[in-house]
């Protein structure tokens, strides 16, 4: 029955059919093949998204959009500018480190790719880069959002694998500044080959100026990790404050965030919500097939009777977690797999904490590739190219992302080191 349902599923996405709708449809299916009551698929779906941390994804997506608009989002341009746009290929490098400041407020990629995107993009242009090279890089440094904390995906995470946010949050750090390195190298290089721009090295009072105006904004991600890591309020409550933060900065301060931005605001959220939530509904649904059905104690069973040893299971979730990144998005990926990895990993001896990790990187990767590449969809849109095109120019830069990966997944100190150092 499984392989009937799998080649179902597998033959509406590549019929392009939406992946909601086809799990959906999946789910349908099998229900009235194995006569389980219908009134299966309102319980689950309600279950799967009637849970608190789900909270923080719609305030997070409403912290990238008011820091956006309140002017915020380009202070942290103007202030990463300061320090690296001097560099060969100043602007790329810039889009590199205003994704890893802004990557502390938001927590989300589609936050960044929205948030900082179109400013990135439009700055670059103006510069004399080409529009392929500017949504190449920007979609490519958005994937540094999920992995530097706040992460919305890693609170997801969490909840699905019973694992400490507290040490996902710290696990990130590392991974997610040599994910910045990896891709600033990669810039030079592609810089120096095009022979890119870079703008006079800055002068003390320069710098210090756009530390001054950015000063506000750069504390957006203190406030945040410090209340969560000193027990002021749970990582959930910390979207809250993150919107009254950004509200606060761009009413008060900054005086660039209007009342009338807000309809249009609240209307983006709500639509982008609304995908995400339709989507893990359905998800749950197919989750709670998988488990009737035994699949994670089946695959259990396979790899303890195969012999398969942690290394050899790291490259096959690799593998997995990619594809799943290919073809839907983060949330959706992390609750399917969840019940199916989850006994693998306990009885494998694997810390839930590296592998969350590997779990949220691979996914990034994969959303950035093609069928459904949703991050490279909203940067490719912004830069008004083609998403095959936006594809074929960010593909060099995934392959640092892809070394990296590797690195965090074979060597598990770089991930672990932070957490074992600050947490017991």
């Amino acid at each position: 029955m499984i392989l009937l349902i799998l080649t179902i599923l597998v033959f509406l996405v590549i019929l392009n059919t939406p992946i909601s709708i086809a799990v959906a449809i999946t789910s349908f299916i099998y229900l009235l093949i194995e006569n389980v009551p219908l009134v299966i698929i309102p319980q689950q779906m309600f279950q799967i998204v009637n849970s608190f941390p789900f909270l923080a994804f719609p305030m997070f997506m409403l912290v990238g959009l008011l820091m956006n608009a309140g002017g915020t989002s380009s202070r942290i341009f103007d202030f990463a500018e300061s320090l690296v746009g001097h560099l060969k290929g100043g602007l790329g490098h810039v889009n590199v480190l205003a994704s890893l400041i802004f990557s502390g407020m938001s927590g989300s990629a589609i936050a960044d790719a929205g948030g900082l995107g179109a400013i990135e993009i439009e700055a670059m242009r103006k510069r004399g880069y080409d529009s392929e090279f500017a949504v190449a890089i920007t979609a490519a440094s958005s994937t540094i959002g999920p992995i530097i904390p706040p992460s919305v995906p890693m609170i997801i995470y969490a909840m699905a694998f019973d694992a400490s946010i507290g040490r996902l949050f710290l696990a990130g750090f590392i991974p997610g500044i040599l994910m910045a390195i990896a891709l600033m190298i990669m810039v030079f290089f592609y810089a120096k080959k095009r022979n890119y721009p870079k703008t006079a090295f800055p002068s003390m009072k320069k710098i210090l100026k756009s530390f001054y105006k950015s000063f506000l904004a750069l504390l957006t991600p203190v406030i945040l990790l410090g209340g969560i890591f000193l027990g002021v309020f749970t990582p959930t409550e910390a979207a809250v404050v993150a919107v009254l933060w950004a509200s606060f900065l761009g009413f008060v301060i900054y005086k660039e965030l209007k009342f009338s931005h807000l309809a249009k605001i609240f209307l983006e959220v709500v639509i982008r919500i609304g995908v995400v939530l339709f989507l893990l509904a359905t998800v749950g649904t197919f989750t709670w097939i998988l488990t009737r059905e035994n699949i994670p104690q089946l695959l259990l069973s396979f790899i303890t009777s195969a012999n398969i040893t942690p290394p050899v299971f790291l490259l096959i979730a690799n593998c997995v977690l990619l594809l799943m990144g290919m073809i839907t998005t983060v949330t959706p990926s992390i609750i399917l797999l969840a019940p199916i990895f989850f006994p693998i990993i306990e009885k494998l001896g694997i810390d839930p904490v590296h592998f969350g990790v590997i779990v949220v990187l691979n996914l990034m990767i994969g959303n950035l590739t093609p069928p459904v590449g949703p991050v490279l969809y909203v940067v490719s849109a912004m830069g008004g190219i083609s998403f095959q095109r936006a594809f074929r120019y960010t593909f060099p830069f995934i392959i640092p992302l892809l070394l990296v990966l590797f690195l965090i997944t074979y060597i598990p100190g770089i991930v672990l080191f932070l957490p074992n150092l600050l947490m017991k």
